[in-house]
């Protein structure tokens, strides 16, 4: 039993929403993040990109792979990454960021002024990747205009990185950008993943877990179905099979509390 009870565990653990080694079905938007990033950091030309998708779709681990595969390259830059859901209201985002700089704290509008001094004056470029953009909405938009404006400054070595559910965000908070289309945000858009790449995902998983397969083909084939037809969202399609391990093996343990004991009637 204890090597069946640790094959659980292994699916268990393989079916996590973790950062895998290899992405699959997002070879090309990693090359888009990769060449971005060489064109930007490495070529110390200050811009912008907004990649948008759906939950689920891979844009944070697909940004997070390319960080760990770049170190080397990045290394002589400055990287800061941000939850925006950590932060209390929009505007918190410029104390954080000027925290992560070294920068003394000051609120409203001399903040704002040390912030952009320090992003121009010289030194090494800086990436700033902000997960969740569409925390910072606000009434008139002036958060996102103003991170969207600095790597557009004068001698700016910003590169900006934003990722965000909603495909329309820019259209709607930044239409002031357009006028200048030299400014506005590369994009890039993460699709729903397909049943057929959902099934991929699934087996290359469970395909790490040593001996006979834990979940039926079949059955990674159902769920792959039922969730492509919802949302395409990878991690529902891991959850829904994680939770299917642990109910085989529940039962499976529950089998073999109740067998009786030898020599017994």
């Amino acid at each position: 039993l204890l090597g069946a009870g640790s094959c659980y565990q292994q699916a268990k653990q393989v079916l996590h929403a973790a950062v895998p080694d290899r992405l699959h079905a997002r070879e090309r938007e990693t090359g888009v993040i990769q060449q971005f990033l060489r064109e930007h950091i490495c070529g110390r030309r200050p811009g912008s990109l907004y990649i948008s998708g759906a939950p689920g779709t891979g844009k944070t681990a697909c940004l997070s792979r390319v960080l760990l595969d770049c170190q080397d390259e990045l290394a002589g830059s400055k990287t800061i990454v941000l939850n925006c859901m950590s932060l209390s209201s929009p505007a918190g985002v410029f104390p954080a960021v000027a925290q992560e700089l070294g920068l003394p704290a000051a609120a409203g509008r001399e903040g704002l002024r040390r912030l952009e001094k320090k992003l121009t004056a010289q030194g090494p470029m800086v990436l700033l990747v902000l997960d969740e953009l569409d925390q910072l909405e606000s009434k008139g938009q002036d958060v996102l205009y103003t991170l969207f404006e600095w790597p557009r400054l004068p001698s700016s070595r910003l590169v900006l990185v934003g990722l965000a559910n909603a495909l329309d965000l820019t259209d709607r908070s930044l239409g002031r950008l357009g006028a200048h289309p030299a400014g506005t945000p590369r994009l890039l858009h993460f699709p729903p993943y397909t049943r057929e790449q959902l099934t991929a995902i699934l087996q290359q998983r469970l395909g790490q877990v040593d001996g006979e397969p834990v979940l039926d083909a079949a059955a990674l084939q159902f769920c792959a179905r039922k969730v492509s037809a919802v949302s395409g969202d990878a991690r529902k399609a891991l959850d829904v099979c994680r939770r299917a391990v642990e109910v085989v093996e529940l039962e499976v343990r529950s089998q073999t509390l109740l067998k009786p004991l030898p020599g017994s009637e």
